[in-house]
């Protein structure tokens, strides 16, 4: 009979799904710290998107499509980035995964707080700093495969809907807090002054949350353990193999690429479709206009919420259902957004635009549970975490695609083409998962 021992930094004989080798409590205590590291990552990943919208407010002189790049960048080097995470838990473990990941967090925080104090600073050189902002949410792709290593698939569901959904809040708390952080002077910061009159003290959004990064690596090098399980990367390319890999993929691209693709560009749309840079703006007062950044946080709050909540619901339903409502909701509201804003031609049109768009994020967090309950559940153990990490790296292109896509076409286009692609989304959903006779039901 194998013995559980929890002495050492590495926990031998450790299996979740025997309750004599198992442990409540370092599961649930891993699950805190890897997810209060997770949310300061996310929070790096959104810092170009709470404080672009801004930025032209302190003497910076930035074009429309200047500021979109600013605000996708951190999801193409995210993209990237988790492609190497997702091999991450498997080599090195989760406690110098997420020891170190927090420290890597200091490093966007220090570079914007210093770029923002000079207006000259170069457009290549804020695109550079945006780039490097990616690492935070490049995480997601070894924090989420490590947490499944410490749970029995019974509460995957709840554990990995928890991580994500209160991870994802990172993207709504930096949204929400940058407009107070942006208006109080923190940290005895008086020395720095505004490059304009009345302009927002935007250092004060970078700064705020770096102390609680070096927290967060203490707390993991003190705390966390690592579950024996070692593989090199080749042995973890199988996944490519499987089938239900890249099925997976296309629809977590549809439930967490498209929320956190309008999540980060939500302030900059809102602004250009009916703000202050709208058509709108040459026939309606400025005060009558809506302020983007005032509803920035909005999606993601609501996204992340849903994410953690349904997670017992996925538990109990099983994912597949869940995914296919999710597809079909967001393809009706996101064809909803896009008729909002292609017969918009007042103020007021904005209400109808913006009751759309959070009925989308409600459905795409129903959706970003669901999707993350299916893949621990349809696929081999050993291969559940390398996918998590493949589906997760690839859906995190979304705030990219997305800020690239809204340069260069009408936004109610693209919304009506992200419509189809979760049309087309929920047909293979159905056919390979939902339905009764699904091959793989999960």
């Amino acid at each position: 009979m194998t013995t559980l021992d929890t002495s050492g930094r590495i926990l031998v004989g450790w299996n979740p799904e025997k309750p004599e080798t198992w442990s409540a409590s370092i599961a649930w205590r891993t699950l805190a710290i890897t997810t209060y590291s997770l949310m300061l990552g996310f929070t790096v990943w959104f810092l170009p998107s709470a404080i672009a919208p801004r930025l032209n407010e302190i003497g910076f002189d930035l074009s429309k499509g200047q500021l979109y790049w600013l605000t996708s960048m951190p999801g193409l080097s995210c993209g990237l980035l988790r492609l190497v995470y997702m091999f991450l838990p498997a080599t090195i473990g989760t406690r110098r995964m997420i020891g170190w990941s927090s420290l890597l967090f200091v490093l966007p925080m220090l570079g914007w707080f210093f770029a923002v104090q000079n207006h000259e600073t170069s457009f290549g050189v804020l695109l550079a700093l945006a780039f490097t902002c990616g690492i935070g949410a490049a995480t997601f792709s070894g924090y989420m495969p490590s947490t499944g290593f410490f749970f029995p698939k019974r509460l995957t569901g709840t554990a990995l809907g928890l991580q994500g959904g209160l991870g994802n809040m990172g993207m709504s708390i930096i949204q929400l807090a940058a407009p107070f952080l942006m208006s109080t002077s923190l940290f005895g910061l008086t020395w720095i002054e505004p490059h304009a009159p009345d302009a927002p003290m935007v250092v004060n959004a970078t700064v705020f949350f770096l102390p609680w990064s070096l927290i967060a690596a203490a707390l993991s090098f003190r705390y966390l353990k690592d579950v024996p399980l070692k593989a090199n990367v080749r042995q973890q390319l199988d996944i490519f193999s499987n089938p239900d890999t890249w099925l997976m993929t296309v629809l977590y691209i549809m439930t967490f690429g498209i929320f956190s693709g309008f999540a980060a560009q939500t302030a900059l749309i809102i602004n250009n479709n009916f703000g202050a840079s709208s058509p709108l703006a040459s026939s309606f007062a400025e005060a009558d206009l809506p302020k983007g950044a005032s509803y920035a946080f909005l999606g993601a709050l609501i996204g992340s919420v849903l994410r953690f909540a349904w997670g017992p619901l996925c538990d109990r339903f099983g994912g597949a259902i869940w995914t296919f409502v999710s597809a079909l909701g967001m393809a009706t509201t996101l064809g909803f957004c896009g008729w909002s804003l292609a017969t918009a031609n007042e103020p007021g049109d904005f209400k109808i635009f913006l009751a759309g768009l959070l009925a989308m994020f409600f459905f795409a967090g129903v959706g970003n549970a669901a999707t993350f309950k299916q893949m621990p559940m349809i696929m081999p153990k050993r291969q559940a975490g390398g996918a998590i990490g493949f589906t997760a790296a690839v859906a995190s292109l979304g705030p990219f695609l997305v800020g690239v896509a809204l340069s260069a076409i009408p936004a109610s286009l693209f919304f009506y083409a992200s419509a189809l692609f979760c049309l087309l989304c929920a047909v293979i959903c159905w056919l390979r998962y939902a339905r009764p006779s699904a091959a793989r039901p999960g």
